[in-house]
């Protein structure tokens, strides 16, 4: 910025300067004042310069720090960068001591026409009678309260987020999840850690209240034990590519009816005691573009049990468990509004090989005899968006499909028939809060050789209240 005082001061010198010849050599006293008021106005016109060259250089200058009212932070403090992963790694205050809470409870009508004893038959199917599988939904006939799901979650800080879900029946209170997972490890890895749904699969890690049908599909059912919920650890890892690509591993304690029953020589002595992690699994998960309205995800995935354990009233049958599969997801987003024409369908496809030995009978001369079970199953289901807030959703699942097999070693192997299901549901969705469903079944379990038929009918209400996350994929 400049100032024009230096030229007014010259002009007021140079009037002065003229003036000063004309006031003749008969006035030296005139002459001699008029000097003395040229030099004062000189000196104040150099101070008022400075005072402003002053006056600059203050405005230009920082301004000073403001003086800390805190504690002052220690170097080296400052939390880890742990690489970018497009996320802030911030914390909002919303979450960091406030989680967020969600309560979902659900209600239940059902009825079958064999007096109730529709839901055990498959547990009793030839091939799988006598051995653990899933509990399924505990029903009576008439009116059930179902279950309530209440979950918290949030961020702990910029390196983990917690969920805590906890399950409330008739009988009593269950942890489903409690687990921490990391917000931003380096290079798409991200690790999980306490108890957790496995991502095997693509309905493993569903909730009931996401389910698209009031009952678990039967090859979760039957062969997984309802599905892989257990104590453990997994490590993902979401890789730069082209595509959509996951990849991931878990090491689970091994708590599962299906692949890894573990009772111990509490139950029979003759019983192996082996510590865990006594599961493994893996997967993969890839999903191409194939379009902004339309979405594609195949999954393939395994795992293997180190011990796996079953007790009859005969025999005590101890070894280890394998299992693979697969899984498909296609999903059309309609452009019309609530959910009107949106399609989803998917499937799945499970192997199970359970290889044992006798360690303890009731004939001594079959301890130590092998007993290989080898059996799958499958299920394909589609749901269509009828209309604003309407779905219809169908389902035909079945267990011992194409394999249903006993082989006792030199005793001989037996197969045995498929046990087989097919089901309808209609679901109104009042608003993204709210599900009113109605669901009727009918199949058929193999039981000693005989088809024994069945029908069931369910009317479900879900609520949800509170902040829920969005449902993945």
């Amino acid at each position: 910025m400049r100032f024009p005082f230096p030229f007014a001061g010259a002009a007021v010198a140079l009037a002065l300067a003229l003036a000063i010849p004309a006031v003749g050599q008969d006035a030296p006293d005139e002459r001699k004042a008029l000097e003395e008021k040229l030099r004062a106005l000189e000196e104040k016109q150099e101070e008022t310069k400075k005072a402003l060259e002053a006056l600059k250089a203050s405005l230009e200058a920082p301004p000073p720090a403001p003086r800390s009212t805190g504690p002052v932070e220690a170097p080296g403090l400052k939390p880890l960068d742990l690489g970018s992963s497009g996320s802030t790694g911030q914390v909002s205050s919303g979450t960091s001591f406030n989680p967020a809470l969600s309560v979902i409870p659900e209600g239940l009508y059902y009825n079958d026409n064999r007096s109730g004893g529709a839901a055990g038959l498959f547990g009793a199917a030839d091939g799988f009678a006598g051995t653990p599988v899933g509990e399924g939904r505990d029903l009576s006939r008439g009116l059930n309260l179902g279950e309530t799901e209440l979950t918290f979650s949030g961020a702990v800080d910029p390196y983990f987020d917690v969920t805590a879900i906890a399950a409330f029946a008739t009988d009593g209170v269950g942890i489903e999840e409690a687990y921490g997972r990391t917000r931003s490890l380096p290079a798409g890895l991200a690790v999980k850690a306490g108890k957790f749904y496995s991502d095997v699969g693509y309905a493993n890690k569903q909730h009931p209240h996401q389910w698209d049908f009031v009952d678990q599909n039967l090859p979760y059912e039957i062969l997984l034990g309802g599905g892989l919920n257990d104590v453990g650890v997994q490590v993902t890892w979401l890789p730069k590519a082209p595509v959509y690509l996951l990849l991931g591993v878990e090491a689970f304690q091994g708590d599962n009816p299906g692949v890894a029953n573990v009772l111990g020589p509490d139950a029979n002595p003759a019983f192996a005691d082996g510590a865990g992690p006594r599961l493994f699994t893996g997967f993969a998960k890839v999903s191409p573009d194939i379009g902004y309205s339309d979405a594609l995800q195949i999954g393939l995935f395994g795992g293997r049990s180190s011990l796996h354990q079953e007790q009859t009233e005969q025999e005590g049958l101890d070894g280890t468990a394998w299992f693979a599969g697969t899984d498909w997801v296609f999903k059309h987003d309609s452009p019309e509004p609530f959910g009107k024409n949106d399609l989803v369908f998917q499937a799945e496809y499970l192997y199970r090989d359970k290889s044992l030995d006798r360690v303890a009978a009731e004939d001594p001369a079959l301890v130590g005899r092998p007993s290989t079970a080898r059996q799958d199953g499958f299920y394909v289901q589609g749901t269509w968006g009828f209309a604003p807030r309407f779905t219809v959703s169908g389902r035909y699942d079945a267990v011992g499909a194409f394999v249903n097999q006993i082989d006792l070693g030199d005793l001989g192997s037996t197969g045995y028939d498929a046990s087989r299901r097919i089901s309808a549901a209609l679901t109104f969705n009042p608003t993204e809060f709210s599900r009113l469903r109605a669901q009727f079944n009918r199949g058929d379990a193999v039981i000693g050789g005989v088809r024994e038929s069945f029908s069931q009918f369910f009317l479900q209400y879900q609520l949800s209240l509170g902040v829920h996350g969005a449902h993945k994929f």
